[in-house]
């Protein structure tokens, strides 16, 4: 157990140490998105083997990411967790076996919570800018007479 307790800890830390390449907000996301992705590539590969650790991989960094975005970014942060988490579980465990999933998990989880709350971001702010733009700009009617 402590051979698998040891390749948890080296994943957890080595997504730990790509989170500071996000800045703001979006360090949020990667951090939950990444955590929740070895999380869950963890116990899915515990509990069925090779594509268990894609699925919990993928569940994780889904979950991940909705519990750490914030309103605006939780779809985008929800299924870019999802996307990343699986497939770094996938091609971590293509490269490095069990030890290459989790690292992968939780880097692609990461990447893809981040990004994935930066695209819906920034789409929420572009819908609310049409909207302002449409109320705010009323037309005057002028009234001449005669």
């Amino acid at each position: 157990m402590s051979r698998h307790l040891r390749n948890l800890t080296l994943a957890l830390a080595l997504s730990a140490a790509a989170l500071p390449a996000f800045a703001g907000g979006d360090l949020n996301n990667a951090l939950g998105g990444g955590l929740g992705g070895v999380a869950g590539a963890a116990v899915g590969g515990a509990l069925g083997g090779s594509t268990g650790a894609i699925l919990g991989g993928a569940v994780g960094g889904g979950a991940g990411g909705a519990l750490t975005s914030s309103k605006r970014e939780r779809t985008g942060a929800i299924i870019g967790g999802a996307l990343g988490g699986g497939a770094g579980t996938a091609a971590g465990n293509a490269m490095g076996g069990r030890t290459g999933g989790l690292i992968g998990a939780g880097l692609g989880g990461a990447a893809g919570s981040a990004l994935g709350g930066n695209v819906s971001r920034s789409n929420s702010y572009d819908d609310d800018r049409r909207y302002y733009k449409r109320s705010k700009h009323k037309h005057r009617h002028r009234h001449y007479r005669d």
